[in-house]
């Protein structure tokens, strides 16, 4: 009490001092959004949920597709980040694909960067309403790498440079790579930042556990469709069709291609991580929608993936609230 107020405070109570003023604090919440390719979108269902059950975030953190939702959530673009998935078609999304056998990825991602710079344009992680981090990962090093400041959409496509499909991101003198090969889901990073209570979100639950491989067919769809593309060129030999399938896919009876290895590897190495991670440091409350019917590349299955997202988050509403004030 200041002013007038602890005048009347003195006044009414003998000259005795008036008491130390107290502030109650509400918990932050942090939303920490895993990685899992096309099965991300489903963050998206999550966040509205959460958001008509009343718990906003205070604090997000994303790797991957996580970052991509979370940041552009942090930002306040949900919306057309929303309306851009539903949108897409088996096309569009091949028609993001800007084929780069020359370079250190299969894809430059010049073309989704563009993309995301249109909506988001200068908006740097500082500036944003919310604390936002997007996690990646350093080559050479390994080093975890926590973009808390700087360009929000090239913070993005750091965090979901998937090794061997997309090149690599430069900043500041690091080459950075996908956040999922060190840090799947970043409960860490959400708590670093001053999260009380941290909710977690898990594409991938389905998977975890079972210790195998699941061979993902769509990405072949893909494949196939890009290697038509490239083939229908003028110009290019009649026997291309032939060798580029066999690279990117592999031959029926013989061993798998290269795009099928690298993420087939990454889904591995990206299940093992996880499950060692959140059992050293598991959230408060897990969120892990079913999605083992999406492929990593159905990003064309965008309006399974947010309603599966939606429907998960909603049944979990009791025990979201009540964890929720349990430690608060």
């Amino acid at each position: 009490m200041f002013g007038y107020a602890a005048f009347r405070w003195r006044e009414q109570n003998g000259g005795a001092p008036q008491p130390p003023q107290t502030v109650e604090r509400r918990s932050r919440i942090g939303l920490a959004l895993g990685g899992g390719a096309a099965r991300g979108w489903t963050h998206i269902g999550v966040v509205r949920a959460l958001e008509e059950i009343g718990l906003r975030p205070d604090i997000i953190t994303g790797t991957s597709i996580g970052a991509v939702v979370g940041g552009c959530y942090a930002a306040g673009e949900l919306d057309s980040l929303e309306a851009f998935a539903r949108g897409l078609t088996r096309r569009r999304v091949f028609g993001l694909l800007d084929l780069n056998f020359a370079g250190s990825g299969l894809i430059s991602g010049n073309r989704l960067s563009k993309l995301i710079e249109t909506r988001l344009g200068a908006t740097r992680i500082e500036d944003l309403p919310k604390r936002f981090v997007a996690v990646a990962t350093e080559l050479g090093t390994g080093h975890e790498v926590w973009m808390s400041h700087g360009s929000l959409p090239e913070a993005m496509r750091a965090s979901y440079a998937l090794p061997g499909i997309f090149q690599p991101v430069s900043i500041n003198g690091r080459w950075l790579v996908d956040g999922a090969l060190v840090n799947p889901i970043p409960i860490s990073a959400a708590r670093a930042l001053g999260a009380d209570i941290v909710i977690a979100v898990n594409p991938q639950t389905d998977v975890f556990g079972r210790g195998t491989v699941v061979h993902d067919h769509s990405a072949e769809t893909i494949a196939e469709q890009a290697i038509a593309e490239v083939t229908a060129a003028p110009g290019v030999v009649p026997n291309a069709r032939k060798v580029l399938r066999r690279q990117l896919i592999g031959g029926e009876s013989g061993p798998p291609g290269i795009s099928a290895v690298m993420v087939e590897a990454f889904n591995i190495i990206q299940d093992r991580i996880a499950r060692a991670r959140l059992a050293g440091d598991p959230p408060d409350v897990m969120i892990g929608p079913k999605l083992g019917q999406i492929g990593h590349f159905d990003f064309h299955r965008a309006d399974e993936a947010i309603d599966v997202g939606y429907e998960t988050t909603r049944r979990m509403a009791t025990e979201l609230r009540e964890t929720v004030a349990s430690l608060s």
